[in-house]
């Protein structure tokens, strides 16, 4: 992959940026942290050289003034929502949180159980939570919030929530996803910290949009791609620049509830330290672009996959047409199609040859190869086994998966565990492949080379199985599925 991000100075640059802001407000800074902090694979997606775990490393860099707080929704553990790329609940997210941070040496404070109204399974989580040791709080739903500035800003607003005892310069706040109250709990803080006597202040960062990049470059394109559920839209921040003429990027929601924030910050501390939502931000991302054609390369390839997971999204729940609406307006935007890969045209193409599901990859030198449907293999364990013997250097011909391996594999399934469909999933031909490698040169050199797929983007000629995803997903490969089934019928899974 062409590497167009420098993750060593971003790390070192966003530490840097961080500590000066908490310098400004006297030594204590509540960070509400947006985005994902572990597995940010987005942004490794358009910022090629972007390690998914930068910003964790950055803290890393802090840990010594480092403390986190968890927020988690209690209508998000009410109704048991999920987190749709890992696929587990919020609160278990939380939990995951909670361990990544302390593997890393960081030090949690808790967890704060923000739009708390007696939701029985909120209660429920918080009693496992303390049996756990945990130290947990209650944010409350505050009537008027966000406009009733007066209400809020008071001990019948603010001042009826938990006060988080925290010990730390930096408070990171962060959520197992977006809508859990990340603000509300920074300057819910903020309050009660100033009724203490205590000298805070608040900070956001959020990675994307990237403030200092054009409106329409293809990094922001393609979070507005990422977000069109949530009609999220960058937009020019006008206030900052009626304050100090300059153009900077920001996103609807920021921009449009920044009076009102300024207006809490105000109430709290007798002035706003900020004149525009860009002020707030310490993203140093936009400066650590060492390639910007590659960055706006990737950029716009995950357009095109947030084109196919909308698309594919819409086929099977039939919910999302607008979301995909928008996603192709954003594509004329960003001058590309579906046919933006070569792989996508290599799928439809392999599938009309064959008359069967039919998959391609570009491998990271270039090269298309492609999968098809066997008696022995899915497409999607059939083009995956291809692309490793591709970058091995194993001929396409050469059979490296024995048939002491996979006859065994087939049999079980069929026989024993009562499968219809006899052919190969991609984990259970890595299975296969695996066992093959004990006895097989060439079969442990295919292995060896999985790693190497990592960042290759995979197109399916139909929605392939969650197990197959699954797989994909582990090794670090991107997928797209033309919005249609193998087979007609109701029911898929």
């Amino acid at each position: 992959m062409r590497i167009g991000f420098d993750n060593d100075k971003y790390i070192s640059l966003q530490a840097e940026k961080i500590r000066k802001r908490i310098g400004q407000f006297g030594g204590k800074l509540y960070l509400e942290f947006g985005g994902k902090l572990f597995d940010d694979y987005h942004a490794s997606r358009v910022l090629p050289g972007f390690e998914p775990d930068s910003k964790i490393r950055m803290l890393e860099s802090l840990k010594d003034d480092v403390e986190a707080i968890i927020v988690i929704n209690a209508d998000n553990i009410e109704n048991a929502k999920r987190r749709s790329d890992i696929g587990i609940t919020y609160e278990e997210d939380a939990l995951r949180l909670m361990d990544s941070f302390r593997a890393r040496g960081l030090m949690v404070g808790g967890i704060c159980i923000t739009h708390f109204t007696g939701q029985p399974h909120a209660e429920a989580f918080q009693r496992r939570l303390e049996g756990m040791g945990v130290s947990v709080w209650r944010h409350y739903l505050i009537d008027g919030y966000p406009s009733d500035v007066n209400h809020i800003v008071s001990d019948e607003g603010f001042g009826k929530n938990d006060y988080i005892e925290t010990t730390r310069p930096l408070v990171v706040v962060t959520a197992p996803g977006p809508g859990s109250g990340k603000l509300a709990t920074c300057l819910s803080q903020l309050y009660h910290e100033n009724k203490r006597g205590v000298q805070a202040g608040y900070a956001k960062y959020e990675t994307f949009p990237v403030w200092n990049l054009p409106l329409k470059h293809p990094v922001n394109i393609a979070y507005e791609a990422a977000t069109a559920d949530l009609d999220d839209r960058n937009i020019i921040d006008p206030w900052h620049l009626e304050a100090y003429g300059e153009v900077t990027v920001n996103y609807n929601r920021d921009v449009e509830t920044f009076p009102v924030l300024k207006a809490m910050m105000e109430k709290i501390a007798g002035e706003s330290p900020y004149q525009s939502p860009t002020d707030m931000g310490v993203n140093m991302v936009g400066l650590c672009i060492s390639d910007d054609d590659a960055c706006r390369e990737a950029a716009k390839n995950e357009i095109v996959r947030r084109w196919f997971a909308a698309a594919e999204e819409l086929r099977r729940t039939g919910s999302g047409k607008e979301a995909l609406d928008k996603i192709e307006l954003l594509m004329s935007q960003a001058e590309v199609t579906c046919d933006y890969s070569p792989a996508h045209q290599a799928a439809l193409a392999k599938e009309e040859a064959t008359g069967g599901p039919a998959a391609a990859m570009v491998l990271p030198d270039g090269a298309v190869v492609t999968g098809k449907t066997s008696d022995l293999m899915g497409a999607a364990a059939s083009l995956l086994l291809n692309a490793a013997k591709h970058m091995a250097g194993i001929p396409k011909k050469t059979y490296v998966v024995s048939s002491e391996a996979l006859v065994p594999i087939c049999h079980l399934k069929t026989e024993h565990l009562r499968s219809h469909n006899p052919r190969l999933h991609s984990d259970e031909m890595l299975i296969a492949l695996s066992l093959s490698s004990a006895t097989n040169d060439e079969a442990e050199a295919t292995v060896d080379a999985l790693e190497q797929l990592a960042g290759c983007d995979a197109y399916f000629s139909v929605i392939i199985s969650e197990a197959d995803k699954s797989t994909y997903r582990n090794l670090g490969i991107n997928v797209c599925c033309e919005p249609k089934y193998e087979r007609r019928g109701y029911y898929h899974r």
